[in-house]
């Protein structure tokens, strides 16, 4: 479609592009703002001078497509950045494989471990348990009870900050000294001077050796547990021995 310019009779085709067709050019938004600019240039040279266009509509137009532009290259940094902060988790996943984690439990067991050169251990251990507080605790309590539930030894542990306490060189005696035979143990954990309670009150934590590290559903690492359980490595493990 052609139209006059003034009164010379020069005519200039205002049928604007095919910028939608199967041989547009793309439509990222480098691309729209190339085509933008086309346009623009294109209107400003053929535009009639007894009504110029609106200059403060061009400025908004320039400014939603470079938000536009912003936005897009955002995305891209982010999805790098997340490509990375995966491929660091799975390499710190994988240094956990044979290391012991604390996580939510009440037991452990006595035994004699087997010593670096393969021979057994004539000193019996426990395997390592912890605790944690979410709040400090005034007055902290360990009771140990044996596979009959009855209680073996009470340890006075005092005021405690919060955080993880780990027990991994616990003495396996009870409270007169004799050794405690091998087998499985639980453990409570108590504020008795009553300031860690309710929600802030003591959380178990046993020892789990690690023996594989999975990709979960959402596909973040998981840590598969000796007992058969996979944990999260993000709020997972409370504590790493």
């Amino acid at each position: 479609m052609s139209s006059p310019i003034g009164s010379s009779g020069t005519t200039t085709n205002t049928t604007p592009n095919d910028t939608m067709g199967a041989n547009s050019a793309g439509t990222s938004a480098a691309d729209l703002q190339q085509t933008f600019l086309k346009l623009l240039v294109t209107q400003l040279q053929n535009q009639d001078p007894t009504a110029p266009m609106d200059s403060s509509q061009m400025t908004s137009q320039l400014a939603q497509i470079d938000t536009v532009s912003g936005i897009a290259q955002l995305n891209q940094s982010l999805t790098s950045l997340s490509s990375q902060l995966s491929a660091t988790e799975a390499g710190q996943s994988a240094s956990l494989i044979g290391r012991t984690v604390l996580v939510p439990g009440n037991t452990f067991t006595v035994d004699f471990p087997t010593n670096a050169d393969g021979t057994t251990s004539t000193t019996e251990a426990s395997s390592p348990f912890g605790i944690k507080l979410p709040a400090a605790a005034s007055d902290l309590r360990l009771q140990i009870s044996d596979s009959t539930g009855a209680v073996v030894r009470t340890i006075d542990l005092g005021s405690q900050p919060a955080g993880v306490i780990p027990v991994p060189g616990f003495k396996p005696v009870d409270d007169t000294g004799a050794a405690l035979p091998t087998g499985n143990y639980t453990f409570t954990v108590t504020d008795a001077g009553g300031t860690a309670t309710g929600a802030n009150a003591p959380v178990a934590l046993t020892g789990i050796t690690v023996v594989s590290v999975v990709t979960q559903a959402d596909g973040t690492p998981g840590l598969t547990l000796a007992n058969g359980q996979t944990i999260p490595l993000n709020g997972g493990p409370s504590g790493i021995l």
